[in-house]
């Protein structure tokens, strides 16, 4: 073999394990993502067992705020109904819901000194208060994996080996704007 021959084969094996790291790269972050989309629904399908609980220990004390009750019962659905249909657009929709019901569960809560006293209710509330903080920190490690993945699928040269493998772009989970408002808790009160 001529040293043109060796310079050939030493460049074709090295593009081999460049588009072989490449592609187990882009593997990666596909996988990243499903996980980290995994680690939420953990925490969604602990929430949606403790909500059943919170729903029955105020209605012992909140009676006439059936509405609010009602919300998050039904946002309640809605997010199981997103999870198992794996859309990540209405998922982020149907946890705005939540969390708002959530919200004006919890502040209607402030007007019932006795439902606040229940070691029951303090207890569900602390519990999803702490499911709520570990969904929004899984979602942050979600969203970044996302990115990550997206950005990755776009350079060159890993658009050449995504385009042929068909690795795709993911969604952000998003919550709409009306998440990012302050709950008015007045409004709740005179309503």
């Amino acid at each position: 073999m001529d040293i043109g021959s060796l310079i050939g084969w030493g460049i074709l094996a090295i593009a081999i394990v460049y588009t072989i790291t490449l592609y187990n790269g882009l593997v990666a972050l596909k996988h990243s993502v499903s996980k980290n989309l995994a680690n939420i629904d953990v925490l969604l399908k602990q929430r949606h067992d403790e909500l059943p609980k919170l729903i029955e220990t105020c209605k012992q004390y909140m009676g006439y705020e059936q509405e609010t009750l009602e919300k998050v019962i039904n946002a309640r659905s809605s997010v199981a109904s997103a999870q198992a249909s794996g859309d990540i657009k209405a998922l982020g929709q149907a946890e705005t819901q939540m969390r708002l019901g959530l919200g004006q569960l919890f502040a209607l809560a402030e007007n019932y000194p006795d439902l606040k006293a229940n070691e029951t209710f303090m207890h569900l509330q602390q519990r999803i208060t702490g499911l709520e903080n570990g969904i929004a920190d899984r979602r942050e490690l979600y969203n970044e994996s996302v990115n990550n993945n997206n950005v990755r699928i776009e350079q060159f040269p890993d658009v050449l080996i995504a385009r042929f493998f068909n690795f795709g772009a993911f969604d952000l989970l998003e919550f709409s704007e009306a998440e990012l408002t302050d709950v008015d808790v007045k409004a709740l009160f005179t309503e």
